[in-house]
C-alpha cells in the first residue's frame, strides 16, 4: 500500500506521581504519596515552598522542595496564593513534573503511575494500518497491556495475532513513541466496530 493508515493514542498520566524513599520510622524502603498540602516558609524577602509527602504505612512525612530560597517578588501572586490555599489542582501538577522529583533526587515508583489513554485521531484505517502510541510522560507500561486496552481483547490474544503475523514485534515497554503494524482483515474489522463504540 502506498500510505499506511494510521491511528494515534496518547498515555497520560492521572494524579500526582508516588515516591520510593527510605522511611526514618518503617525503618526500610517505602511508598510515598502527596498530601496535595504545601508549606510555605518566609524568612525575610525570601521564600521556600514545598510540596508534603507522606508514607503509606506510618504517615510519616517528606518534603519535596518545589523553590528554595526564592526571592518573593520573583514569585507569582496567584500562584502564591495557590500555595497557601493548598490548592489541590496545583498540587497534581506538581506531583507530575519529572523534573522536580530529579532535582530532588526522588525515586518516581514508576510501577504504580496511574493513566489514562486518549484517542488523538481518527483517519480512516484499511485492512493494513499502523498504531501511533505516545507516552510523552515515559510512563512504563507494557506494550502489550496497552494494546489489549486499545483492541479490548486479552494480553494472550495479543501474542497470538504476533505469532500470526497479524501484528509486528512489540517491543517489551512502550518508549516515548512506539509505532505497531497491523495486518489483518479480521483485526481492522475489530478496530472499526470498537473505534464506532
Amino acid at each position: 500500500m502506498s500510505c499506511w493508515k494510521k491511528i494515534e493514542y496518547v498515555i497520560k498520566p492521572v494524579g500526582s506521581y508516588k515516591i520510593i524513599r527510605n522511611c526514618p520510622k518503617c525503618g526500610c524502603k517505602s511508598t510515598y504519596i502527596n498530601t496535595n498540602n504545601f508549606r510555605v516558609n518566609a524568612n525575610g524577602n525570601q521564600l521556600d515552598v514545598w510540596i508534603i509527602y507522606q508514607c503509606e504505612k506510618c504517615k510519616h512525612t517528606y518534603n519535596l522542595t518545589i523553590y528554595e530560597r526564592i526571592k518573593s517578588s520573583d514569585l507569582n501572586k496567584e500562584e502564591y496564593q495557590r500555595f497557601l490555599s493548598n490548592d489541590q489542582g496545583l498540587a497534581t501538577e506538581y506531583g507530575k513534573k519529572k523534573e522536580l522529583f530529579a532535582k530532588n533526587k526522588c525515586e518516581i515508583d514508576l510501577e504504580q503511575i496511574s493513566y489514562q489513554l486518549a484517542l488523538i485521531n481518527d483517519q480512516p484505517m484499511n485492512s493494513e494500518g499502523k498504531f501511533i502510541i505516545r507516552n510523552p510522560c515515559e510512563i512504563k507500561v507494557r506494550t502489550d497491556k496497552i494494546l489489549s486496552e486499545i483492541l479490548h481483547i486479552a494480553r494472550s490474544s495479543i501474542k497470538t495475532l504476533i505469532e500470526r503475523e497479524h501484528l509486528s514485534t512489540l517491543p517489551k515497554y512502550i518508549s516515548r513513541e512506539t509505532e505497531v503494524r497491523y495486518y489483518s482483515e479480521e483485526l481492522f474489522q475489530n478496530i472499526a466496530i470498537r473505534s464506532k463504540e
